[in-house]
């Protein structure tokens, strides 16, 4: 599904301008793969995001593709196993569906840094959480603590910015990164073309989420 701004009830199949199907993951993923020369794949599981059953048959046929790092509302450590059974190449624990940094800490200490990445949700900079204490922080406190429970990746994600081809938050990342001088920091939501992505990279990210722009075909192979 096309996210928009994080509304996912206005959610609508992937209209893209690198495959003629549409909706159809699979073959998005091949042709981000084969058209793109992508190597790695960053999947959003709507259904568990919002409670529902993870899609693990998919993750399986995405898994088979590409590397694949897969966001399914993560609320336990069976939960990130389960995706790496399904062959997930790294979980990602999300802020916005995970009860604390302790679930964070153990998926870190069961499957290890390498195979986690930490999802700092927000929505116009703001905390995108569940729990009120989540809420309370600022990003860089969350980012830190997140840090501080073993994540040595941290997608910066802004929902309010996804698909909207809005900018990026490039302060943010230059805030984060003077904070976190040794954390891989992946920017996610409002990229429109390579100027952003050239900002993001010198603000101190060391890689973006990636997917309106190449649906539109502003961003192609040479650019990814």
């Amino acid at each position: 599904m096309h996210g928009t701004g994080g509304d996912r009830a206005r959610y609508e199949p992937v209209k893209s301008a690198i495959t003629p199907s549409l909706g159809d993951a699979v073959a998005l993923a091949q042709a981000y793969v084969v058209v793109l020369g992508t190597s790695e794949l960053y999947v959003a599981d709507l259904d568990a995001l919002e409670g529902g059953a993870a899609q693990y048959a998919m993750h399986q046929r995405l898994s088979r593709i590409a590397r694949s790092w897969i966001d399914a509302g993560l609320r336990s450590e069976a939960d990130a196993c389960a995706l790496i059974d399904a062959g997930a190449d790294r979980v990602v624990v999300a802020l916005e569906t995970m009860p604390g940094f302790e679930l964070l800490h153990a998926i870190v200490r069961r499957l290890g840094a390498d195979r986690v990445a930490f999802s700092l949700d927000l929505r116009d900079g703001a905390p995108l959480a569940s729990a009120d204490a989540l809420r309370a922080m600022t990003a860089r406190e969350l980012a830190r603590r997140a840090v501080d429970a073993g994540a040595e990746t941290v997608i910066v994600l802004d929902l309010a910015k996804v698909g909207g081809l809005g900018g990026t938050d490039d302060a943010m990342m230059r805030d984060l990164r003077a904070a976190l001088p040794g954390v891989d920091l992946i920017a996610g939501g409002g990229v429109r073309h390579q100027a952003d992505l050239d900002r993001l990279a010198a603000a101190g990210a060391n890689g973006a989420l990636v997917a309106t722009a190449v649906h539109r075909g502003v961003i192609g192979r040479d650019r990814v």
